[in-house]
């Protein structure tokens, strides 16, 4: 664990950081889809209104979900091949 932690977390499957690429990606949509909405207000065009407000709730959504609750251990069953996998190789080293 302490050679490469990222590999253990990849493993258990817990995620310790947040997608800021995705956030920022959802700001700049919500952004541009403000521009897009105010051009469209401006040119007096409902529909490129309304595409600008489509494309800032899309980049809203986008950068909401990225921000989710952060993801729990993954819980092992007693019955589950990995964890018999991991009891025959203990056996194996104990002996």
């Amino acid at each position: 664990m302490t050679e490469d932690p990222r590999l253990v977390s990849a493993l258990s499957g817990e995620v310790k950081s947040v997608g800021k690429n995705r956030i920022m990606l959802g700001l700049g949509l919500v952004a541009l889809g403000i521009l897009v909405l105010f051009a469209g207000l401006i040119a007096k065009l409902t529909p490129v209104g309304v595409l600008g407000f489509l494309i800032a709730l899309a980049g809203l959504i986008s950068a909401l979900s990225s921000l989710g609750k952060p993801s729990r251990p993954k819980t092992r069953h007693a019955s589950s091949l990995s964890a018999r996998l991991e009891q025959r190789w203990d056996k194996r080293n104990d002996q």
